[in-house]
């Protein structure tokens, strides 16, 4: 289950980044509301971060906090992609893919200290 709640979490830090890139193209109202979103979704990914880390199966600090970033990372790169028209090079795809190699062999290395 922490597993589950940790890339949830993840998912809410791309939203979060999402947030501060359409902050960067709006203003007033529009602006504000991209802040109240970004500040929803900042809280909501450090407390799934966090419970992640507790609980009867708890993920490691490290593993944790890496695997969080990276598909924060992911889905950052690509909500950019889809949302601001960032370009899609082979590089970007290529690096985007070890990326998520790393991510995948974090979680399947990951062990418990006892």
């Amino acid at each position: 289950m922490n597993w589950v709640i940790l890339i949830i979490g993840g998912i809410f830090e791309s939203l979060f980044a999402l947030s501060l890139g359409k902050m960067q193209q709006t203003a007033g109202k529009d602006m504000l509301g991209w802040l109240i979103a970004f500040i929803l979704f900042v809280s909501l990914s450090m407390l799934l971060l966090f419970k992640s880390m507790g609980g009867e199966h708890p993920i490691p600090t490290g593993t944790a906090y890496a695997v969080w970033a990276g598909i924060g990372a992911v889905g950052t790169v690509v909500l950019g992609i889809l949302v601001f028209k960032e370009p899609v090079t082979f590089w970007r795809i290529f690096f985007l893919s070890t990326l998520i190699l790393s991510i995948i062999g974090l979680q399947l290395t990951s062990t418990v200290a006892k």
